[in-house]
């Protein structure tokens, strides 16, 4: 990261660069985040329309924020993975399985919270 010794205000402009650099970078890279954004995009509006209450609101499309947010991470942690090398390695293999399973229960929270407001 160039620049790290920047403060303040540059900190925080450095800082929103190199966040939609990540943004973009998982795009193009990332099947997943692809898929959980189009989630994200169909069910947003369905939120605002069946929610009741600003909570109920909130609840609904912060869970599925919240698929994003460990996707991002679960992409970082395999991007690092990679990095070190392609070669089988059964920690290599634990940390990304382990990153998987993340998403898999950030999709279940997301699931169980749609179910419990709206049933």
């Amino acid at each position: 990261m160039a620049n790290q010794n920047a403060k303040g205000f540059k900190r925080l402009i450095n800082a929103c660069f190199f966040s939609v650099a990540g943004f973009k970078a998982t795009w193009q890279h990332e099947e997943a985040f692809r898929q959980e954004v189009a989630l994200f995009v169909v069910t947003t509006p369905l939120a605002i329309w069946l929610g009741q209450t600003a909570i109920e609101k909130v609840l609904l499309i912060g869970s599925v924020v919240l698929v994003l947010l460990v996707e991002l991470l679960n992409s970082a942690v395999e991007a690092v993975v990679d990095r070190v090398g392609f070669e089988h390695h059964e920690l290599s293999g634990r940390a990304k399985d382990i990153g998987s399973a993340a998403v898999m229960l950030s999709l279940i929270w997301a699931g169980a919270t749609w179910a419990l407001i709206l049933l």
